[in-house]
């Protein structure tokens, strides 16, 4: 099982998904600047915005998970770095940059 990243990295640009293991672990070092054997979760999706690759090391090896949408496209999020629970959020379709929830202060308890 594919346990939760602390830190999760996009590429922000569209890359060819024929790629593998090997030359993702390349353009995570190339392109994004970040060492592919520290347990991030790197994100990468293709032109079309329909699939989306995850590359993520653990001890024992590399992780390559795959999903390709039945119908509609992932929105791309702005941020090159986001959380658990963002990621989880752009793989179900929804759009980040959209808040419809504020933040609400307590002034007082009981």
């Amino acid at each position: 099982m594919l346990a939760p990243a602390s830190d999760v990295r996009v590429c922000l640009s569209p890359i060819d998904f024929r790629k593998s293991i090997d030359a993702l672990a390349l353009l995570v070092s190339g392109q994004l600047s970040a060492d592919p054997l520290s347990g991030s979760m790197f994100v990468f999706f293709n032109r079309g915005m329909d699939k989306v690759k995850i590359l993520r090391y653990d001890r024992h090896g590399f992780w390559l998970c795959y999903k390709r949408l039945a119908r509609g496209r992932f929105v791309l999020p702005k941020l090159a770095v986001l959380s658990y629970v963002d990621l989880q959020l752009v793989l179900e379709g929804i759009d980040l940059s959209v808040r419809r929830l504020t933040v609400v202060q307590a002034k007082r308890v009981a």
